[in-house]
């Protein structure tokens, strides 16, 4: 394999075939942090969208795959399209360099009778599910529509807390899908009642042991992100305390795994009738939530102000790329921040540049007001967008 400056995980070509606004495009960065500028609907979020779609889960808009496809009508998103029957399936294909080390990741999409089916390929070979692609490319993104995290449902929590963790651990999605999946099942025998009680055993120990497993991740995270707030220099992003709030996230902080198991398991099948009528596992880390206070005021995230929740996200993304690249260069992850600079004053600006330029990872950075993004200066690579095409500027 080629070798190039030895950064962490970098898009080095990005390959794009009927994907949203665009037809085709190539674009072909270096190492350094991405800056995409233009005005609203001209395909910057497609560009962000199209690299998380290279790790594991459903992209940052969490779109369905017909949506995805050139042409079609758009369920949201900044990108012109008319409705046509679309002929091309859409493809996304990307150099990745590892500190040196180069591979080719693709993902994309065939029609099948019973719909449109995601596939993966691994340096031109077929791969298996989007999962394995936590195994080369680790990306965490920051979106506007995070921008009320801390105020709505501990779902969306939840997927912002799990999406940090695969960047640590890439078979932490894989656990998820099977616990969900066992879940699911599950629900469906109490709901027929069927009383398989082999069945609903074997389901419940999955989710056991995929359950704690999950909770442990999630766990070894917040341990991770306290570490480096606490260790960490006094900046223009606050501290932030951590915290999860779960009952098997509790009983693993304080007991053996193997003790947790065996009351997780003792919980699921006491539960069953009860779940039954709920129409919904009560017990599990499916129920886990993130509790976030900013440290300096010890105001709950939820109740600070509209800037400083933004602020707080961000500390919590380069609290945890600091962390990351403190163990292993290699890790540190790509960071897709779709129109963030603009809701920071200049000095959080300039701080976000500096953070990022010391982190030496490649952050994807969007927005409309080009002249927000001077301060970077040579040490960012400036594009255009407009129109679906994309252009290389000069800083």
């Amino acid at each position: 394999m080629a070798r190039t400056q030895a950064v962490s995980t970098s898009v080095r070509e990005l390959v794009l075939t009927s994907f949203r606004s665009y037809g085709s495009l190539l674009m072909q960065p270096d190492h350094r942090p991405v800056v995409l500028a233009g005005p609203n609907g001209a395909g910057k979020t497609n560009l962000l969208e199209a690299i998380s779609l290279l790790a594991p889960g459903r992209g940052l808009r969490r779109a369905e795959l017909k949506d995805l496809i050139h042409g079609q009508v758009p369920g949201n998103g900044d990108h012109r399209t008319t409705p046509k029957t679309p002929k091309t399936m859409w493809a996304i294909s990307a150099l990745i360099d590892n500190c040196g080390e180069q591979i080719r990741v693709g993902t994309g999409i065939e029609e099948k009778q019973t719909g449109y089916r995601r596939i993966v390929r691994i340096n031109g070979e077929a791969a298996g599910g989007p999962n394995i692609l936590g195994q080369y490319v680790r990306a965490v993104w920051l979106t506007p529509a995070m921008d009320r995290l801390f105020v709505e449902g501990a779902g969306l929590r939840r997927r912002f807390l799990d999406r940090l963790v695969l960047s640590i651990d890439p078979d932490h999605a894989a656990r998820v899908a099977a616990y969900e999946r066992a879940m699911r099942d599950r629900q469906q025998l109490l709901k027929e009642d069927t009383n398989d009680a082999d069945w609903l055993s074997a389901l419940e120990a999955t989710m056991v042991e995929k359950g704690v497993a999950i909770a442990a991740a999630r766990l070894d995270l917040v341990s991770r992100l306290r570490a480096t707030f606490d260790t960490g220099p006094d900046g223009a992003f606050p501290r932030v305390d951590v915290a999860l709030d779960g009952k098997l996230e509790t009983a693993l902080s304080e007991r053996p795994a193997v003790d947790v198991e065996g009351h997780f398991g003792t919980a699921l099948a006491a539960s069953r009738s009860q779940d039954a009528r709920a129409g919904r596992a009560l017990h599990g880390p499916h129920r886990c939530d993130l509790v976030v206070h900013h440290s300096a005021t010890g105001k709950p995230a939820r109740t600070c102000s509209t800037g400083e929740q933004k602020a707080l996200l961000i500390a919590i993304v380069l609290a945890h790329a600091r962390a990351l690249k403190a163990q292993d260069m290699a890790k540190t992850p790509i960071l897709l921040l779709d129109e963030v600079v603009a809701h920071l004053d200049e000095t959080r600006r300039a701080a976000l540049f500096d953070e990022i330029s010391e982190l030496e990872c490649q952050a994807w950075l969007t927005g409309t007001d080009r002249a927000l993004f001077a301060p970077f200066g040579a040490r960012a690579q400036h594009f255009t967008v407009a129109d679906g095409r994309v252009f290389s500027v000069h800083a």
